[in-house]
């Protein structure tokens, strides 16, 4: 019997199997049941994300409760102190979302760990918002994010709001590889155990709101513009639309998309990297006359920008969006002489080029992690203690930003707040639109295109291709690409850097299967396997003398690259 047969067999045959899994486990066919079995879920530095339903290579309430196990495991190890300080626990709209959190807060309980479980969805910047406020030891959000309806996941913080950095993670891997049969574990709990988890609400919203409130530079400034807003379904919805009630903006709410819907019934994705994201949201753009967009994927961590800009809509990418903020944020600072001693900007190895320009012009010093904010929240951390640096801002090319860090990881609704007031300053006191103080950045620091390709290979083959096309990249070691020389090669799963003919220690990163390649003309081209879905991801920052210069660039880098990795179509 193969692998695969053996654990069907387990799982269709348990007693402990939850009723619910046993009609989908009978009907399966050999290939459903080999995709759903051929592996166990990885849960790995991100915590798990996967697709919904029964199987070891699947979230589900068995495969939640073996994670969550092996965080109680760990979390007992840390001792009393640790199990009373507790886990916050929140979930976004998705199928399942708020069972696998009840059920997370009954099996920590049974362990004899305190939790506080939100009574309905949050935003993910919320929970980690509410790991530091409550004072717990950590939290854990049910989220799969910007991914389509058919996932789900599990995110894992520790007790400054961080999401785990590779290093404690490592420690909970152990702990939950350690257990052998998932279908044995049980979230039955006494009376007496349901007393150690605590329902949250509003005693943790206002203070979070009150929070993102305070991040404000110009309170005071005419707030005539219009804002078309869609959280996608999901947790967005009530904070952000409060949020600016409460502090004076227009909105106008994609009420089609304000329903917490697990299907997403009325949007084309989740995911504001996605022009479907924008389509009804440019809809009631259109026949309202909005000055802007913005877009939350569902877990609000992210946010999606459009601006009108000579009677269009112009969508802006994350690398676009992250820029201006920071202009805003920065030159606001400098004004009103708030900038600290110190300054540091914070974003990621496969973040446009610019708002490292864009921060040196204030005085900024940028750091770069790898992506993940975890890496970001966990920098802020070490600087807020050290008192070395002070933090001003931090982004990822993903829409993901963190305006001040009483949150540690990404926070559309700080995002949301400081776009609003950014494209008010800038309409009152310059007459310009967000798109135009782009394109003053570009004529002041150099034209740039940024694209990702994502390339979708699922299931047992698609994995393997994805660690195939990195190993040969790897092994091959380009000298060109597109006929332009490649001047320094970085490998950070190898901790190598190659420039001039030599070879290098690539210091201050942990290992992780990333590439970047930077070119003779000033653009680099990245490549990693994402962390949370089934894509190899090709990042371009390419720099051009103009628009079209760096588009021109760009398709070609980009069909250079699809024929080196032969995944042209």
């Amino acid at each position: 019997m193969s692998v695969v047969e053996e654990r069907y067999e387990k799982w269709v045959n348990s007693p402990n199997l939850d009723e619910s899994y046993k009609e989908v486990l009978e009907s399966m066919n050999s290939e459903e049941k080999n995709d759903a079995f051929y592996t166990t879920i990885e849960f790995g530095t991100a915590g798990m994300r996967g697709l919904l339903g029964p199987g070891t290579n699947r979230i589900n309430l068995h495969t939640i409760r073996k994670a969550t196990q092996g965080f109680a495991d760990y979390i007992k190890e840390h001792g009393e102190k640790a199990c009373e300080e507790g886990i916050a626990i929140g979930y976004d709209n998705r199928h399942m979302s708020k069972e696998f959190a009840f059920d997370c807060a009954k099996l920590l309980a049974k362990n004899g760990i305190r939790s506080y479980v939100f009574e309905s969805l949050r935003p993910t910047p919320e929970l980690s918002f509410a790991v530091r406020h409550l004072g717990c030891f950590g939290g854990i959000m049910i989220t799969a994010s910007h991914n389509p309806k058919e996932y789900n996941g599990y995110k894992l913080y520790d007790e400054k709001g961080c999401q785990l950095i590779p290093s404690l993670a490592s420690q909970v891997i152990d702990k939950v590889n350690a257990i052998e049969d998932e279908l044995a574990i049980s979230s039955d709990i006494t009376p007496e155990q349901e007393a150690l988890y605590t329902v949250i609400g509003a005693d943790v919203d206002r203070p979070y709101y009150d929070a993102v409130e305070s991040i404000q530079l110009n309170p005071e400034v005419e707030k005539n513009i219009k804002i078309v807003f869609s959280p996608e379904h999901g947790t967005a919805n009530v904070p952000v639309r409060e949020i600016y009630k409460e502090t004076g903006y227009d909105v106008i709410p994609v009420l089609e998309q304000c329903t917490p819907d697990p299907d997403f019934s009325n949007t084309p994705t989740p995911n504001p990297e996605q022009p479907g994201a924008y389509e009804l949201a440019l809809k009631y753009a259109k026949d309202n006359d909005a000055d802007i967009i913005l877009v939350c994927d569902p877990d609000a961590d992210r946010m999606g920008v459009g601006v009108k800009h000579d009677g269009e809509y112009v969508v802006m990418t994350g690398n676009q969006s992250g820029a201006v903020l920071l202009e805003y944020i920065l030159s606001q600072l400098e004004e009103k002489g708030q900038m600290p001693t110190n300054p540091v900007m914070f974003n990621t190895v496969v973040t446009s080029d610019l708002g490292e320009k864009v921060a040196a012009d204030h005085g900024v010093a940028t750091e770069k992690t790898l992506t993940g904010f975890k890496f970001i929240g966990e920098k802020v951390a070490k600087y807020e203690q050290s008192g070395e640096r002070n933090y001003v801002f931090g982004y990822e090319e993903s829409y993901g930003s963190l305006i001040k860090p009483f949150v540690r990881d990404k926070d559309a609704p700080q995002a949301c707040l400081m776009l609003a007031e950014a494209a008010s300053y800038y309409k009152n006191k310059e007459g310009k639109d967000l798109v135009d103080v782009l394109n003053d950045l570009y004529a002041k620091h150099g034209t740039y295109e940024e694209t990702q390709v994502a390339l979708s290979l699922e299931g047992e083959a698609g994995a393997n291709r994805i660690k195939q096309i990195l190993s040969d990249l790897r092994t091959d070691g380009l000298t060109e690409i597109a006929g332009v020389p490649v001047v320094r090669f970085e490998d950070y799963k190898e901790s190598v850097i190659k420039e001039d003919g030599k070879t290098e220690e690539l210091e201050g990163f942990v290992k992780s299967d990333v590439l970047k390649y930077y070119l003779e003309d000033g653009s680099w081209i990245a490549v990693r396997p994402s962390g949370t879905e089934p894509k190899c991801k090709f990042y371009y920052c390419v720099k051009g003398t103009d628009k079209a210069d760096a588009h021109d660039k760009t398709l070609k880098y980009q069909k250079a690259m699809a024929e080196i990795t032969g995944t042209a179509e």
